[in-house]
């Protein structure tokens, strides 16, 4: 759920953690990256650098 308004439908997307320093040198593609969250419902962006998270479909 969102931390906001509490919806709970979400679309997945790797967000990459780029920094001043290899974007300087062009190394942005070797910055890590995190799992987001993106809520359908208002765009809140949840962002997880926990490699084990475990994402489900609800059947309604």
């Amino acid at each position: 759920m969102t931390k906001h308004r509490g919806f709970d439908t979400f679309r997945e997307r790797e967000v990459k953690l780029n920094s001043t320093g290899m974007e300087f040198f062009n190394l942005a593609w070797a910055n890590e990256s995190a799992t987001g969250l993106i809520c359908w419902s208002c765009g809140y962006v949840h962002l997880f650098v926990n490699r084990d998270i475990r994402l489900y479909r609800v059947r309604g």
